[in-house]
């Protein structure tokens, strides 16, 4: 049950990094370049297949122009529509 959670958070985040990277007009590339870090660790993060650090995700977050507090809540927004499902 654990790591179904965990999945399913990480699938989360990546969805919302993706739709803000997209929103904000930055490819993987760009993104990956704001928060000096490869861009293949950006295209793991948007697939669900990693999840960042604290302090990565303020960088992260610092790069799409929002506050990491924001970010959180829209994970959790989306997970707790997960689980009413």
């Amino acid at each position: 049950m654990v790591l179904k959670r965990i999945a399913i958070i990480k699938t989360i985040m990546g969805k919302i990094i993706k739709a803000r990277r997209i929103k904000q007009g930055l490819s993987q590339e760009d993104l990956a370049g704001i928060c000096e870090v490869d861009r293949s660790y950006i295209s793991q993060l948007e697939r669900g297949l990693n999840e960042p650090s604290v302090s990565k995700l303020f960088e992260l977050c610092e790069g799409l122009n929002m506050k990491p507090s924001d970010f959180i809540k829209l994970v959790e927004i989306e997970y707790e529509k997960q689980k009413s499902d």
